[in-house]
Formats: structure tokens, C-alpha cells, sequence
């Protein structure tokens, strides 16, 4: 039986998406029936090196359509990046953008678009619903299962200045489509593997205990959690496994539809704070901080992280306790057994970065009102 809770109104956006094994082929198909003509194909040197990349390329030319590749990418993409997309967008006249990769791609790729049309720096859109006008159009090949930029609102660029990452959130920057192909994900390095995975199921955990939570978000949270749970360690084991690969997607693409929905909490407030300070992969600084924000928030969400305690195995009546060693564990099983000081966190940057985390948009969805005290707490159980 739904809650009161339940009955509030709720939205929820997702884009086409194509699931399958040659999913990524279709690019130049796609991109015809969008009416491009010409497009800024957007990727970084580590994926324009793999041989399937050339797939996605001839899809384009056999569908008639002509390409401008800019693969100036970070794995955290910068705010110049994006700023220097635009440029080679509009000197090049595109009508639009295809996006092959993982995140920082597919990000960048978001960025490029909203600054084309609205002729603004890239930074001046932080925050929600400071989008004006939509980008073009937008087809996006995720390479790896982790970020969920391929059917989420969200876009987190970085202010290389500022040392910070700044989080986008609007319905102008959910892609027109997203090609979900898992054979690219058989390139993928263990330690991209491990730290996508563990993206997701931030992105799941933190959907099912926003407190902008629906029942449909909740399905495909759920979903996220038991799927990841499940593939991500088969993944490691047995990397050249598709069907394996398969679940590790699927379970991106879940997590990706809950929380483009329901929005996130203080792990990615603090990761991206983190992360954007130490220039660290976004789903390792997730990794390092889960449990520290599951222990300060499980008092204001108890039976969500009881049950989803009870999706990762924990024994019945472990409660707290019992979730945060079952995720600590997971992750140290995955090889991520460190610190945020482990890191490079100094003891002595807490307070800066509580301070970026509380001015960050995804607290406000938070089960648990924080205050700044709050967050230098948990930074401090993190160190």
C-alpha cells in the first residue's frame, strides 16, 4: 500500500534510449531522422583510440552525415573544454551533437550544446532550472556503466579556477536519445570498471532516500541497487563476459532514470566538493564517502536503508551498523579499501570543502537536513 508520502505530485522525464548489442551503430541513423546534417561528435583520446569508436564513425558516413570530432576532453571535463566545443560547434555549423563515451563526454557534451544556443560561459548555468534555451540535438553512445548522463537532467563541469565541480540540473539537458551498447564496455580498465559501479550505486542508494522520491523512481533504484550488487564483482572477475557487462548497463540505466528524478543527497554534494578539488574520479570519491553519509542520514530514512540492506544481503535486523560494514565491504572486495586522506585530503581542507559541499544543489534532496558542522563531521568520519 502506497504511503501518504506517495501521493504528492512527482514528475518524471526520461529520454528515447535503444538497449542492445549494436545499439551504437545506429548513431548515423539516428542523427537522419533528427535532420543533422552535420555534427560535432564530441569523445575523448581514450575512447577515439578503441577500434569499435570507428563503428560509430562509419554509421555517420553511411547515413550521409559529416562529423567534426573534438576529442579535447578531461576525464573531469573543464569548463574551457566545453567553452572550446562551442567554438569549434559554431565555426564548423553544426546543427548537432552525438556524444561517445562516459561521463566527462557526454557532460561536456551536454555543456557545449547550452552554451551554443544560449551564447553564455558554461559556469553561468550552475544550479537548477537556469537553462533558458534547450540545446540541439543530442545523441549520446555511453561507453561505460556508471555515470548515467545518457538519460539524466544533470551535467557536473569543472571550474578549474575554483578547483570545484559544479552541478547543471535541467530538462533542457536530457539527451534525445541514448544507444545503450555494453560491447564497448569490454575495454573498459578494471579501476574504471570498479569506480563507474560505484557510481551507480550511489546514484541508486541516494534516489531511494531523496527525499524527492516516487514509487516509480523507487522501482528503478531498487532495480539499480540488486542489479550492481549482483554484476559489478562478475564484471571485475570476468571482464570479456558481455551478458555480465550487460547487467553492469542495465543497472547504469536505472540508476540513471531514479535519480535524474528524484534527484541525490549528500554523497555527491560532498563528492563532487572532493572531487572537484582533487581533480578525482567522481565514482571513487563517491566510494570513499557512501558510508559516512549512510551512518549521519539512516536515522531520518531507517526502513529505506534497512530495505536496502535487505536488496544487498545484510542480515535481517542488522540495521545500521550491519548496512555500513556490507558496504564498506563491497567495496574493499572491489579494491577500493582506502580514505579520503588515502586520497590526498588534507585534515586542514575540511572546512573549504564543507563549505563548497553546502552551497552544492543535490543537498537539497537530502533525507536529513545537514549544517555545515554536519558535513565537516562526516568528512571527518571519511578521513
Amino acid at each position: 500500500m502506497l504511503g501518504e508520502s506517495d501521493h504528492a505530485l512527482r514528475k518524471f522525464v526520461a529520454p528515447e534510449f535503444v538497449f542492445g548489442e549494436g545499439a551504437s551503430n545506429l548513431a548515423g541513423r539516428y542523427a537522419c531522422n533528427f535532420g543533422l546534417h552535420n555534427v560535432l561528435l564530441v569523445s575523448d583520446p581514450g575512447v577515439v583510440s578503441c577500434s569499435w569508436f570507428e563503428d560509430v564513425c562509419r554509421s555517420l558516413d553511411g547515413a550521409g552525415v559529416s562529423w567534426t570530432l573534438f576529442s579535447g576532453v578531461s576525464e573531469n571535463p573543464r569548463s574551457m573544454e566545453v567553452m572550446r566545443g562551442a567554438e569549434i560547434y559554431e565555426a564548423e555549423e553544426c546543427s548537432g551533437i552525438v556524444a561517445v563515451g562516459g561521463g566527462s563526454p557526454m557532460d561536456c557534451a551536454k555543456g557545449i550544446g547550452i552554451v551554443s544556443t544560449n551564447k553564455q560561459n558554461i559556469l553561468s548555468f550552475e544550479g537548477v532550472d537556469e537553462v533558458r534555451v534547450p540545446g540541439p540535438p543530442l545523441i549520446c553512445v555511453p561507453t561505460t556503466a556508471g555515470s548515467a548522463a545518457d538519460v539524466s537532467q544533470f551535467a557536473i563541469i569543472n571550474d578549474e579556477m575554483q578547483k570545484r565541480k559544479i552541478a547543471i540540473i535541467s530538462k533542457a539537458l536530457v539527451p534525445d536519445i541514448s544507444l545503450l551498447d555494453p560491447l564497448p564496455l569490454l575495454t573498459l580498465p578494471q579501476e574504471l570498471t570498479v569506480a563507474c559501479g560505484m557510481d551507480v550505486l550511489s546514484h541508486a542508494v541516494e534516489a531511494y532516500v531523496s527525499n524527492a522520491s516516487s514509487p516509480v523512481t523507487d522501482l528503478h533504484a531498487r532495480k539499480a541497487i540488486d542489479l550492481i550488487v549482483h554484476s559489478l564483482p562478475s564484471a571485475v572477475e570476468h571482464p570479456d563476459d558481455s551478458g555480465i557487462r550487460y547487467g553492469t548497463m542495465m543497472a547504469s540505466l536505472h540508476a540513471g532514470l531514479a535519480f535524474s528524478n528524484a534527484s541525490l543527497g549528500a554523497v555527491h554534494a560532498m563528492a563532487h566538493a572532493f572531487g572537484g578539488y582533487l581533480d578525482l574520479s567522481h565514482g571513487m570519491a563517491n566510494a570513499l564517502l557512501l558510508e559516512s553519509v549512510v551512518a549521519f542520514n539512516y536515522s531520518a530514512a531507517s526502513a529505506r536503508y534497512d530495505d536496502i540492506g535487505r536488496i544487498m544481503q545484510v542480515p535481517e535486523g542488522g540495521g545500521k551498523e550491519a548496512l555500513i560494514s556490507r558496504l564498506r565491504a563491497f567495496r574493499c572486495s572491489l579494491g577500493i579499501a582506502g580514505t579520503i586522506a588515502d586520497a590526498g585530503c588534507g585534515f586542514s581542507d575540511i572546512p573549504s570543502l564543507a563549505v563548497r559541499a553546502m552551497a552544492d544543489p543535490c543537498l537539497a534532496t537530502n533525507p536529513k537536513e545537514m549544517t555545515l558542522e554536519d558535513i565537516e563531521t562526516i568528512y571527518e568520519a571519511a578521513f
